[in-house]
């Protein structure tokens, strides 16, 4: 019998200790017709909604609210700034721009990208990659550090016109004088 009490006030226990705010006790804007809500609105109901949830982890935020991490510049030789670049993008997301020789048709830029993306992805640089124009490539790296090794291996390319990564132009080894 008094199991079944206990049952029976544990049941209702939710019941009562439930908050429901009286029509008179809501903000202003928590009256409003959904539909009539605007930004502000949406945002603070946003903020109320994530109020009670813990942070999320480092590796979850968005990459522009992640933490910087720490640059160790202790090996780093100071006469080659592409070293302090490399180490500087480790981690973020960068784009580079990839130009192919020729005047090839945008399938056959494709084709060649899509064999360069391919080997990259062999040597475990992942890039993902983006056709821009007939002859022109984005590859983008999640690891902004491996820019540089992908970078040295599309320059040496037969049909690699050239690389840009960070404004700076680093021509093929096999492209044409006049084609630069």
């Amino acid at each position: 019998m008094q199991t079944r009490y206990i049952v029976f006030i544990l049941a209702l226990a939710p019941l009562v200790l439930a908050k429901k705010f009286k029509e008179e006790e809501k903000p202003a804007w928590a009256k409003k017709d959904i539909r009539d809500y605007s930004e502000a609105d949406l945002e603070r109901l946003l903020d109320q909604w994530e109020e009670d949830e813990e942070p999320l982890e480092a590796d979850e935020l968005p990459e522009h609210l992640r933490p910087q991490p720490k640059l160790d510049f202790s090996n780093l030789d100071s006469k080659n700034p592409e070293d302090l670049l490399k180490v500087s993008k480790k981690g973020r997301t960068l784009m580079t721009f990839v130009s192919v020789t020729g005047k090839p048709t945008r399938d056959e830029a494709e084709t060649i990208t899509k064999l360069w993306q391919t080997s990259l992805w062999n040597n475990h640089i992942q890039a993902e990659r983006y056709m821009v124009d007939d002859d022109r490539a984005i590859f983008l790296f999640k690891d902004g550090a491996q820019a540089w090794e992908a970078k040295d291996f599309l320059i040496e390319q037969e049909r690699c016109k050239g690389v840009t990564i960070e404004n700076k132009e680093y021509p093929g080894v096999n492209a044409q004088k006049d084609e630069l």
